[in-house]
């Protein structure tokens, strides 16, 4: 079995050629979350703003906002660890060391009641659960104590049967995934 690292290299490879797939995946993936009862119960959603080779999220912050839930995004920490912030507008956004846009720091602002969690990754082991994200080990620190519901929406080039990648003790199943063929 490949180390992590190399997986995760040869994964990013793949992603970016299947872009277009991953995309056009991205509506119907959402499609598929809006009609559960984990979505139409949340009032509040953790959600990242998505990079091109990743799911889209665009659409479902549009929906959440529409259906009067709020959203929270993602604002990495030193010390490996992660908080959500609201970013209404494009002036609350700043680019992070990782390339990534984040919300601007505010402690008053942190929310740490959000409903459901849609975790990002680049892969994902179908029959356990278990994913793999950009190497960071920020998701995983913050599911550990994590109370609400998790989904990943999981593209075709992510699916895997079983991890392909080495499983650590830290790695946190999610709950949910959307897949397109359930």
């Amino acid at each position: 079995m490949q180390t992590k690292i190399e997986f995760r290299k040869r994964q990013l490879e793949k992603l970016a050629n299947a872009t277009l797939e991953t995309n056009a995946s991205g509506s119907k993936l959402a499609e598929k979350l809006f009609a559960t009862d984990m979505w139409q119960q949340a009032q509040t959603v953790g959600l990242t703003l998505a990079g091109e080779i990743e799911v889209p999220t665009e659409l479902i912050s549009i929906q959440a906002k529409r259906e009067g839930k709020k959203v929270f995004y993602p604002r990495t920490l030193p010390g490996r660890q992660m908080v959500f912030l609201p970013a209404d507008t494009k002036k609350e956004l700043e680019m992070s060391k990782f390339g990534v846009l984040e919300p601007r720091y505010d402690a008053k602002k942190i929310q740490t009641d959000i409903d459901l969690l849609i975790v990002p990754g680049i892969a994902y082991a179908l029959d356990s659960k278990l994913r793999l994200g950009f190497g960071g080990g920020y998701y995983d620190r913050y599911l550990k104590n994590f109370p609400g519901n998790t989904v990943s929406l999981v593209a075709p080039a992510m699916a895997y049967p079983t991890a392909q990648w080495p499983i650590d003790e830290f790695d946190v199943p999610l709950q949910n995934m959307i897949t397109l063929t359930d």
